[in-house]
Order: structure tokens, then C-alpha cells, then sequence
């Protein structure tokens, strides 16, 4: 596992999914990565911030992509993270606080128009149902909130050792949950592959 800043950053970079990487017809958003040396937190009013890295976190890097509204499909958007911790103990923290967060906040407020709402956890540790390729996982699945319009809103969570992937797939006009549901898991696995690739490197 990366045990320095910069050999975190360079993970982090070479694993976080670029717009290619989600498949056909993706493009960067306006805003195409987070702020370097930053992480985002869920604050005590339920409003997801960016804040400086804590001492737990090596390096987190978040990359933002899009398919644009076309041919009768509303624009979808989604989202890929990953974060190097410092200890496999602040790795799995950030679990359960994710775990914990839809309980403490019923409806989460992602930008000044956009929530997430009705939010329903699924946690699967290695071993456990179809789980034989991380150490854990949480799975989210509720409702994205865009002014009036109400979408499906898919959220992944993954640790392997102190890295955590994590994607999140925003609900368009014309897409199935279904669909979703295979953008999230494709990019989950994708990332995965590229920390086991990476790790392997430093062998």
C-alpha cells in the first residue's frame, strides 16, 4: 500500500476513471476534477463541501464526466474517487461513516439545486454474497433531486487495503436503473483493476 504523499497522488491520478473510461459517448464535465489536496465531507448541515485532506488521508482525487443530452436522454452524470488512506483502520472508517451518513441526513445537498435523497445502504465484507474481489463494500441506491426533477442515483463504495474507490451514477431521462446500475459497477471494477495494477508495480 502507498505509504508517501506523492506515491498516493500518483495512484490516485492513475486509477481515478478519465471520461474514456466510463465507455462511449462520456466527456469531462465543465468541472472535470476536485481541487487538489482536498476531500469531500457531508457537514453537520448535510451539505457535501470539499475541506482539506486530514492527517488520515494520503491523497483523494475525484474526476467528473458526462454523456450530454441527446437524442431524447437527458444528460447523465457521474462521478469517480479515489482516496489512499493512511492506515487500513482509517480506510474501513471511511466506510462506516458512509454507512452511518443516510441515517444522519435523510436528504443530502450535493450543490445549491442538487440532493440526494432517500438513500438505502447495502454492506457487503469480503466473503460475503458475491464479494470475493475487495475487502468491502457499500452500495447506495435513492433518489437525485435536480430543481423538480427526480432521478435514480447510484452510489459505490469499495476499500481494498487503505485505498477506497468510490463512483456515483446520476439518473437521466431515457437511461433504466438497470443501466445505471452497469455504468457503477463497470466503473467500480475498472478502478479495482487499476489499484491491483498499481499495487503489483510496487512489488
Amino acid at each position: 500500500m502507498p505509504r508517501t504523499k506523492s506515491r498516493a497522488e500518483e495512484l490516485a491520478a492513475a486509477v481515478t476513471l478519465e471520461p474514456q473510461g466510463w465507455g462511449a459517448g462520456f466527456q469531462a464535465q465543465q468541472s472535470a476534477e476536485s481541487t487538489p489536496g482536498t476531500f469531500a465531507v457531508l457537514d453537520e448541515q448535510c451539505r457535501w463541501e470539499r475541506q482539506s485532506l486530514p492527517r488520515s488521508v494520503l491523497a483523494s482525487l475525484t474526476r467528473y464526466s458526462e454523456i450530454p443530452a441527446a437524442g431524447g436522454k437527458g444528460e447523465l452524470k457521474v462521478s469517480a474517487s479515489v482516496t489512499v488512506h493512511t492506515t487500513v483502520g482509517d480506510a474501513d472508517e471511511r466506510l462506516a461513516s458512509t454507512l452511518e451518513e443516510p441515517l444522519r441526513c435523510r436528504e443530502q445537498q450535493v450543490r445549491a439545486d442538487e440532493w440526494i435523497a432517500g438513500l438505502q445502504s447495502t454492506a457487503t465484507p469480503y466473503g460475503q454474497g458475491n464479494n470475493t474481489y475487495a475487502d468491502d463494500q457499500i452500495v447506495e441506491i435513492g433518489k437525485y433531486l435536480d430543481g423538480k426533477v427526480e432521478q435514480s442515483y447510484f452510489w459505490f463504495v469499495t476499500r481494498l487495503g487503505t485505498v477506497t474507490v468510490a463512483v456515483s451514477v446520476k439518473g437521466a431521462k431515457g437511461y433504466s436503473d438497470s443501466e445505471l446500475n452497469v455504468y457503477a459497477s463497470s466503473a467500480t471494477n475498472a478502478m479495482l483493476d487499476g489499484v491491483k495494477f498499481q499495487l503489483e508495480g510496487d512489488n
